[in-house]
């Protein structure tokens, strides 16, 4: 018994030509040379064979040639169409607009996108001039929503589509259907291999049956053969990767529509509650409405921040914990910890932790000691030990001296750690809260609060505002420690920086109804992809007749959809087993030459002959 492995590059039988033959096929020499018509129909019927073992091996849609003359394609609109079709769903345009979808999402990661910030829209038109008419002609600002993004979004869904409802036909077709029966000459095909055995070819027949069938082939007996096929997990991989990318681009469509986002900071002791009044900013898809949202609500308790104290990591967060108690639709309350990548669950919602900061406690009082404002600011970080600024502003109560009512504005820079007078520094160095300074510039005036513009809560609007000065007419600014207080002029009225200095947390609130669905897309596209470059898919053939000699002749072959050194290795494997079931044959002893000693000597000439 031997094997031979040809290369076969083009995956079919018609055009695997074997370089070695271990065993060639029985030849009758006293036949009769065929006609020239006879030699024509069996090479027909052969190549008819070859074709049809090697047919189906892949569900790639075949071409259409019905409309192509010589001279070229013959197409009227109709053709056209078709023609248009056929490109549009063929895999090579998916993998262009795949390729282009992602290419273009490129310009949405590191282009500021109005959906998610329009602050920092607004600075990036402002700092590139030149840029921004360009960027807003391509809708580099909007990429998501823009016209050509869509467009590319909606042929890769047409073309996926196009390409599997065709292709899922024809495997289920495949899957119904028996495998092809063996080629008239199977040592064409690239992994070979026969030997004799005094089995009976039936015996034979039903051996490789029971063989293949136990290692999951789908068999059957087709004439003189057995014929198996194996493998059609490749293809069910290769459509279920291409279902996964559907199915993951309408989990996008829909999360798309019907998502809402909002972010809220919450300083110790507050709370939130989930009603559109309450986010600091929001948006959702164009199909999600107000109603949606879900009833719950949250209390910050407590913030824990802690960071690496030394080494080159110093500063490093290492814990990130909001402390909160939640409560759904008016229920029992319960408390939970939020961590960074460990949102609240509740309902379809998440409530995610994003960042946080200090928000010092301050008290201002008029110019009869009557307390106007007290509470916590929250003052917005601006680097990564949290040196922070913002505004403090007294709206309501305030009169000076003369009894006028009028409002104040205070510029507060805090640092949770200061680096100490005389440093040359003001910013912090430590995000821990180990010595914490807040230096203050007060204003008077209107705040333009009633304006009717929108106004950012963490900056001053100084237009109508005028900046208090002391005695000697310089601009008063104070630099304070926890429980120290800034006078104000004239006895104004004072701000004292409480020793009480809490944290705040800013959360995340969202609702992505597509993100379960994506995730299972996901994961079904890994798993398809596994399937369609790990598997391989073959068939195997057994022939088992009976040779001139009375004595059985078995051929095996293999052929794969694509080259591979396993498919002899199993052809070899599988032929071992069944020749554990019919034995190789001894080969037929070679008949003995003469021996020239036993040959008798030729009888002497008469001795009358000889004189003559």
């Amino acid at each position: 018994m031997s094997t031979t492995d040809t290369t076969d590059t083009s995956g079919t039988a018609e055009a695997a030509e074997p370089t070695q033959a271990a065993a060639v096929e029985p030849t009758d020499a006293a036949a009769a040379e065929p006609t020239d018509a006879e030699s024509t129909e069996s090479t027909e019927a052969e190549r008819n064979a070859d074709e049809a073992a090697g047919a189906q091996l892949s569900t790639a849609p075949t071409e259409d040639r019905s409309e192509t003359a010589i001279g070229g394609p013959v197409l009227g609109v109709v053709g056209w169409i078709r023609w248009f079709w056929r490109q549009l769903t063929s895999m090579r345009v998916a993998l262009i607009l795949l390729f282009l979808l992602s290419l273009g999402a490129v310009p949405g990661s590191l282009i500021p996108q109005t959906s998610a910030d329009e602050l920092k829209v607004q600075a990036f038109k402002e700092a590139h001039t030149t840029l921004t008419p360009i960027y807003e002609k391509l809708q580099f600002f909007d990429v998501y929503s823009s016209v050509w993004f869509s467009a590319i979004y909606i042929l890769l869904f047409v073309s996926l589509i196009g390409c599997i409802v065709p292709r899922t036909w024809q495997f289920v077709g495949q899957l119904r259907s028996r495998p092809p029966g063996a080629p008239r000459r199977l040592t064409r095909l690239p992994a070979y291999t026969t030997w004799r055995t005094e089995a009976e070819p039936e015996e034979v027949r039903e051996a490789a049956l029971a063989v293949l069938k136990g290692r999951r082939f789908r068999a059957h007996t087709a004439g003189d053969a057995i014929a198996a096929e194996k493998g059609y997990l490749r293809e069910a991989g290769n459509l279920l990767f291409h279902v996964a990318l559907i199915v993951i681009l309408v989990a996008f469509a829909w999360g798309q529509l019907f998502k809402s986002e909002g972010g809220k900071l919450v300083v110790e002791g507050d709370g939130f509650s989930n009603t559109l009044t309450q986010y600091d900013d929001f948006k959702s898809g164009s199909q999600f409405g107000v109603d949606e949202l879900e009833p719950f609500g949250f209390v910050l308790d407590s913030f824990t921040g802690t960071y690496e104290q030394n080494g080159p990591q110093r500063g490093t967060p290492r814990t990130f914990e909001a402390a909160v108690r939640y409560s759904e639709d008016g229920g029992t309350e319960k408390k939970a910890v939020i961590r960074v990548n460990e949102p609240l669950k509740v309902g379809e919602s998440k409530v995610y932790l994003i960042a946080h900061g200090y928000a010092p406690v301050v008290t201002v009082k008029d110019s009869r000691g009557k307390v106007v404002f007290h509470g916590a600011v929250p003052l917005l970080p601006i680097d990564n030990n949290i040196t922070s600024t913002g505004a403090i502003k007294v709206m309501d109560g305030y009169r000076d001296k003369n009894g006028k009512k009028e409002q104040l504005g205070f510029q507060a820079f805090f640092v949770p750690t200061f680096a100490g007078a005389g440093q040359g520094t003001m910013f912090s160095q430590f995000p821990g809260l180990d010595f914490p300074v807040m230096a203050l510039t007060g204003y008077h005036g209107d705040l333009r609060v009633d304006s009717g513009l929108a106004q950012n809560v963490y900056q001053l609007d100084k237009s109508k505002m005028t900046q208090y000065t002391d005695k000697s007419g310089n601009k008063l600014a104070q630099r304070l420690l926890p429980g120290e207080t800034m006078k104000l002029p004239d006895g104004a009225g004072s701000i004292t920086f409480e020793k009480d200095v809490k944290e705040w947390a800013s959360f995340q609130i969202s609702q992505q109804p597509g993100n379960g669905l994506a995730l299972a897309g996901a994961v079904a596209a890994i798993a398809g992809l596994t399937g369609s470059l790990f598997i391989q898919r073959r068939r195997v053939w057994v022939r088992a007749v009976r040779g001139e000699d009375g004595v059985t002749v078995v051929e095996m072959a293999g052929l794969g959809r694509s080259e591979s050194a396993r498919l002899p290795e199993e052809l070899g494997d599988l032929a071992v087993t069944l020749a554990a079931q019919a034995p190789p044959a001894p080969d037929p002893a070679p008949e003995a030459a003469p021996d020239p000693a036993e040959e008798p000597a030729e009888d002497p000439a008469p001795s009358g002959e000889a004189d003559k």
